[in-house]
């Protein structure tokens, strides 16, 4: 499954930390994209542990990190 988020990051750095970090969860394949302020998500299940794990992972990176829902 894959599915795009609306994401508030503050800086193409921090969202290159935050594409890798996010990448190296099992089973979970992520693009983030600072210009548009937007990520992709892969994976067998998105719920919303997933997407909190997701924020988590972020916000230890980029604490200002959110996924807008």
């Amino acid at each position: 499954m894959r599915k795009k988020f609306a994401i508030a990051v503050d800086c193409a750095n921090c969202a290159a930390k935050v594409e890798n970090a996010l990448n190296a969860m099992p089973g979970l394949k992520a693009q983030v994209n600072f210009m548009t302020q937007k990520m992709t998500l892969e994976a067998d299940a998105i719920d919303d542990a997933l997407l909190a794990s997701v924020e988590k992972t972020a916000r230890k990176i980029e604490p200002e990190f959110e996924i807008k829902r």
